[in-house]
């Protein structure tokens, strides 16, 4: 009988693996964008080492494992659902001989706003989206072609930009040309743009549905970065056959297979610095045992804030680099509940979609209402993997499914009744407050889920949650957040740090990166310090487009 998959089948096995003394390229982190840049690295022949204190390689494309009495239960992390299934994902993974299955998701409804009294079913083609709108607010007609005609401009540069491959052109600057609205609100915020054109707080809460995916209110987030999001899904939500942890094994696949290494449950304490350049980094293992591995270069794929602040300090840096570290707007932090559950959540009328649940429509006051007062639920994002992927066996044992829920929350510590020196050494795990506010949340979100899916709550088999500090404590990141710096106008585009890190042979990947965060922009991001350190080093890396 064959062995059971486990998101953990290789950590045994990356953790033994003693760290090498030398290497051409060091990684730090191996979330997804880390591992794509290790995996093109080691296809041109250098010797890359990556580190990650987690003991799974992913980052928020991992899973993890659970046991019930049902049997085994595996829930993704941060992976939910993508777009374009030929898009960057497939096509980064192709570049290093790797690839994924898409599975589809409900095209007439991938996502579906529950409001408090109505529900918007976001269908999977732009026009039929315009059409939708206009049926459900005649009266917004022309508000709806402004922003559709805003979305359609975005497309249009994104496209054009992607053939220039980011340099300026004649095509790039035609495609300008013809996105007027693009062009106008460029560095401005979506809520600019939709408070100009559409009046009705319904229509606009419609228009805005996908928040939870940068956890931003309207007043803060950048246009550019909204459009690009509704765009993404509109070229074909899907999600990856056997879940978030596919994405991430492939590309370690693709590192090892290469000769590259990995090194599980071995956090970086520093990142070296001789003479104005990174030399190396400095590891710590479980029994406190410090290793050092010089390289001519560091690609960190950690948090943008702890890496400049923590791994490198300030004693090493500009002044005017660390006065910026240290000002970097953060977005909400997330809060997670798992279920195991029985029986099959179809049954209880739940589709291959995303469930959108808000108890109001003016997103600038439910996010004032969730930064102002101590961790509670304004909202809820309800999806299940097993009901996406239904022929992959191990989401759930036979006659049941996994069913996640989210909501937006507090990501500091202080606000968990933690201070956050706490945090990676779980000590907050001792304060009654938290575990009360814990409790609290999630039956909170169980009851929310019952609301839409009245039956669920007796199927229960399994429960837990996770809260910000819960990322925080696994991933190191800055407010408990999977998104990176806030992608407000004056953090986008040039407001967010390329490549090149301030020091002689560091770069930079990850969601904090100018690729934008989420799975495609951590992948794009860790493609481009690639390249630009393939390019340092005298080597090419794959172009995965051409």
């Amino acid at each position: 009988m064959a062995e059971q998959w486990t998101p953990t089948q290789h950590t045994a096995r990356r953790s033994r693996q003693a760290p090498p003394e030398q290497a051409d390229v060091v990684v730090v982190g191996c979330g997804i964008g880390g591992l794509t840049a290790a995996a093109y690295l080691a296809r041109t022949g250098l010797k890359v080492a990556c580190f990650e204190a987690h003991y799974v390689a992913g980052g928020c494309t991992t899973q993890f494992h659970r046991k019930a009495e049902a049997g085994r239960f595996n829930f993704d992390v941060g992976l939910h659902y993508v777009g374009d299934p030929d898009g960057a994902i497939r096509q980064l993974l192709r570049g290093v001989g790797q690839d994924v299955e898409p599975i589809a998701m409900d095209l007439d409804g991938f996502d579906r706003f529950v409001f408090p009294d109505f529900t918007f079913p976001v269908p999977a083609d732009r026009r039929t989206y315009r059409d939708r709108l206009v049926e459900f607010f005649p009266h917004e007609r022309k508000g709806i072609d402004v922003y559709v005609k805003f979305l359609e401009q975005l497309s249009r540069l994104g496209k054009a930009n992607d053939r220039s491959k980011g340099k300026p052109t004649l095509s790039l600057a035609l495609a300008g040309l013809r996105a007027p609205i693009a062009l106008k609100y460029m560095h401005r915020t979506i809520g600019e743009l939709l408070d100009a054109h559409v009046r009705d707080p319904k229509c606009k809460a419609v228009m805005l549905g996908q928040n939870g995916d940068y956890g931003l209110p309207p007043g803060q987030v950048s246009a550019l970065l909204h459009g690009g999001l509704a765009n993404h899904y509109f070229d074909g939500p899907w999600y990856p056959k056997g879940g978030g942890q596919v994405l991430a094994d492939r590309m370690a696949d693709a590192i090892e297979d290469a000769g590259g290494t990995i090194h599980l449950r071995r956090p970086i304490e520093r990142i070296l610095v001789e003479g104005g350049r990174v030399v190396g980094v400095r590891t710590e293992d479980k029994n406190g045992q410090v290793f050092e591995t010089r390289a001519a270069q560091v690609i960190s794929n950690a948090d943008l804030k702890k890496t400049m602040l923590d791994l490198i300090g300030p004693e090493h840096l500009p002044d005017q680099v660390v006065r910026k570290t240290k000002d970097y707007k953060w977005p909400s932090g997330l809060f997670m509940t798992v279920l195991g559950v029985r029986g099959d959540l179809a049954e209880l009328g739940m589709k291959r979609s995303n469930y959108w649940q808000f108890d109001e429509y003016d997103f600038d006051h439910l996010y004032a209402q969730v930064d102002a007062r101590e961790p509670h639920a304004r909202a809820a994002y309800i999806t299940s993997a097993s009901l996406k992927d239904p022929d992959t066996d191990h989401h759930a044992p036979p006659g049941h499914q996994t069913l996640e829920i989210m909501t937006m929350v507090p990501g500091g510590a202080a606000a968990w009744g933690a201070v956050p020196d706490e945090v990676v050494g779980w000590k907050y795990r001792k304060s009654e407050r938290y575990h009360a506010l814990k409790q609290a949340l999630e039956d909170d979100l169980i009851e929310r889920a019952e609301r839409l899916f009245p039956g669920v709550k007796e199927r229960i088999v399994y429960r837990e949650s996770a809260t910000p500090l819960t990322h925080t404590r696994y991933t190191r990141a800055t407010n408990g957040t999977s998104y990176g710096i806030s992608s407000t106008p004056d953090q986008f585009l040039k407001g967010r740090p390329g490549p090149r890190g301030p020091l002689g042979g560091l770069y930079l990947c990850g969601a904090s990166l100018r690729s934008g965060h989420g799975i495609v922009g951590a992948m794009l991001g860790g493609h481009v310090a690639a390249a630009v350190a393939a390019k340092d080093a005298g080597r090419t890396v794959v172009d995965p487009y051409a």
